[in-house]
């Protein structure tokens, strides 16, 4: 093997022939001019010469490599060895046989020859030539690298692959999305996206043909649907295609689709057995004989909500509570005609309901209410005088804004409700501590009391029951707004005992400065302080107060101390420690600013800044209360009101009291630095 890019300069003289010794010398003496012009012809320095001077016998083809003449390990092993386009062999037909007077001067040629070939393993020595294919050769020409085809990872991932991928996209990214492509709109609409279909997203912003197209699309795989105000399907015939296309349906809402016929519901409920759930809030369609629809075709009811439905009774709730045993939560607000004793007895014979939502159902009286409770003529145990029946199910009762009930009636509740977690009585005006002392003694479990608008409440309720009764340490929640007969002897032992509590709304009441002090207390108490300077305090208890006599400036300063403060190290060398919960305080509008302001960085951790806006807003309110007193020193305080008023408003960042006059405001502070 021979490599032209090492040429080596042969002398003519050696190699010279007798002209006369005949064809074959001139032939011989040809073919080796030929290859000193080829060894020494400029054009092969444009070829890749690096590589090939390199290494000469690489395992790589070159392209600057010519074969003269076959090895002997060569001519042995491969004898009949294939020949890529442009290269020359020995083997070709175009060099004739030499006699051996010819082959003893080449093998003398060949041995001076091989003296340029570098000392390397003998695994090297047979060289092989590759050549590259068209494509691969001209993008190389090109760019000098081998361009590989890029990975279409999209089209070889399986296809359950790709729906889990866009099931992480909401409803209207993925209507964006089927823009894309006819393929990735194929996999948009697929009904496996849409086995939860929630409209109140998005139906604002799509037409009404697109919103049908959707669940026609989707609609044999939709479980949960939920169209709640989706006013453009006002066309009946959109609504049978929407009833048509979903037939496998767990919970529907339909809360406010007015526009739907009697019989596009009929249908829809029919068409769908297995319903769970079924939202029919405020829909005109709906009516008795709708109910006795949902008992014939439902009997996997759990949850029904007919609030609000005008044009139905008390009477239509009676056939779903008797139709569906699995019946658990009914919401009926405001439908009439529960003053009915057949439906009371309904309710009562099934002893599964454990929500039962009447707010706004004047037609309850305490005949009817008692009969839901105990049943019509009960046997009563002569020594404590309740009734001896098994205690109901139910978990969350409201009977709020039923004016007819009294205490007889509610009294009732008392050791027949262990469970009950949530109770709402507001509105009921003539309810008395008489009504609530057996049901705060028997429900351990209540977590939320809502008892606004009772004025015949007495501060001995909350003192010597509320706050000792059993469910003290989980009540949660507790509304007594408007309760004007309450204040500060019944709410501080609530505050004290209470130490769940997350809300207390106590607008319009008696209550004054100690209660806020006991609540800010109670909170720093029960929650636990931290070390870390970069953590974020949370709202833990929220108060609303607002229109309350007794309640001054000076109680709502302490929840803003009790915010901000941080608890100094002790003497040893502690660390400074900070809250993690505060009080959410909802006050008297006139002080509302300066609160938020303050709670605003309390919750973002600047409490330097926070307790600074406290102190200036007490010099401010001080003032204030001083420029009311009348005698010597009058123009003095009110002075003194002004800058106080002023560098509070400096504080709180251009708030209500940032409106008063600029002039006066400069000359204040020359006159300062006078």
């Amino acid at each position: 093997m021979f490599d032209i890019d090492q040429p080596d300069p042969i002398d003519e003289a050696s190699v010279a022939m007798p002209l006369e010794a005949g064809t074959k010398e001139r032939r011989r003496a040809r073919i080796l001019r030929g290859i000193k012009r080829m060894s020494s012809s400029p054009s092969l320095f444009q070829l890749d010469r690096g590589r090939s001077s390199a290494s000469p016998y690489a395992a790589q083809g070159s392209f600057s490599c010519v074969s003269l003449a076959a090895t002997p390990s060569s001519s042995r092993h491969e004898p009949s060895a294939r020949v890529a386009p442009g290269q020359f062999t020995s083997n070709q037909s175009f060099i004739p046989r030499s006699s051996p007077a010819e082959s003893s001067a080449l093998k003398d040629i060949d041995a001076r020859l091989a003296r340029r070939v570098p000392n390397i393993p003998t695994a090297h020595l047979n060289p092989t030539t590759i050549s590259l294919p068209a494509d691969v050769a001209a993008s190389r020409s090109r760019s000098g690298t081998v361009r590989k085809l890029p990975f279409d990872f999209w089209a070889r991932i399986p296809d359950e692959i790709r729906v889990h991928i866009l099931s992480f996209l909401r409803p209207k990214e993925l209507i964006r999305l089927c823009r894309v492509s006819k393929e990735f709109y194929r996999f948009c609409f697929d009904g496996q996206l849409w086995t939860h279909f929630d409209a109140t997203e998005f139906y604002m912003a799509i037409p009404a043909e697109a919103l049908a197209r959707i669940i026609v699309s989707a609609g044999p795989f939709v479980k949960d649907l939920n169209i709640r105000g989706c006013l453009q399907i006002e066309h009946y015939k959109r609504a049978e295609v929407i009833v048509k296309a979903c037939r496998n349906l767990i919970n529907a809402t339909l809360e406010g689709c007015r526009n739907f016929q009697r019989s596009t519901l009929h249908n829809l409920i029919r068409a769908n057995e297995k319903l769970a759930s079924l939202n029919l809030t405020g829909m005109t369609a709906v009516t008795n004989g709708s109910c006795k629809i949902i008992s014939q075709h439902c009997p996997q009811l759990e949850m029904l909500n007919v609030s609000w439905c005008k044009h139905m009774d008390a009477r239509g709730v009676k056939m779903v509570v008797l139709g569906c045993p699995k019946l658990r939560e009914v919401r009926a607000g405001e439908v009439k005609g529960f003053n009915n004793i057949g439906v009371a007895e309904a309710i009562f014979a099934t002893n599964n309901l454990e929500r039962l939502v009447l707010s706004g159902c004047y037609d309850l009286d305490d005949d009817t209410f008692k009969a839901m409770i105990h049943g019509s003529e009960p046997e009563v145990d002569i020594l404590t005088g309740r009734a001896i029946v098994p205690p109901r199910k139910l978990r969350h009762l409201d009977v709020s804004r039923c004016p007819q009930l009294t205490n007889e009636s509610v009294a009732a509740l008392g050791y027949l409700v262990p469970d009950l977690e949530g109770l709402r009585l507001s509105g009921c005006t003539s309810l008395t501590d008489a009504a609530l002392r057996p049901i705060l003694a028997s429900t351990p479990r209540l977590t939320h009391l809502e008892l606004e608008e009772l004025s015949e409440l007495t501060n001995d309720l909350l003192s010597e029951h509320l706050a000792k009764a059993p469910c003290a340490s989980k009540l949660e929640h507790l509304s007594v707004s408007y309760c004007e007969g309450l204040g500060d002897a019944g709410m501080l032992p609530v505050m004290k005992n209470c130490i769940s509590l997350k809300s207390v709304d106590m607008d319009n009441t008696r209550v004054g400065d100690l209660t806020l002090k006991e609540a800010a207390d109670m909170v720093r108490s029960r929650s636990a302080r931290t070390l870390a300077r970069d953590s974020r305090p949370r709202i833990g208890l929220k108060l609303v107060v607002y229109d309350c006599q007794m309640m001054t400036w000076t109680g709502v300063r302490e929840i803003l101390f009790q915010n901000a403060s941080i608890g100094q190290p002790s003497k040893n060398g502690g660390s400074p420690t900070y809250p993690t919960e505060i009080v959410g305080l909802k006050c008297f509008y006139g002080w509302q600013q300066t609160v938020e302001q303050h709670t605003q960085r309390v919750l973002r951790g600047d409490f330097a800044a926070a307790a600074r806006l406290e102190r200036k807003w007490a010099d401010y309110m001080q003032a204030v209360e001083e420029t009311g007193a009348v005698g010597a020193g009058h123009r003095r305080r009110q002075r003194r009101a002004r800058e106080a008023q002023l560098l509070h408003a400096d504080e709180e960042g251009g708030g209500a009291f940032a409106a008063g006059r600029r002039r006066a405001r400069t000359v204040a502070a020359s006159c300062a630095v006078m």
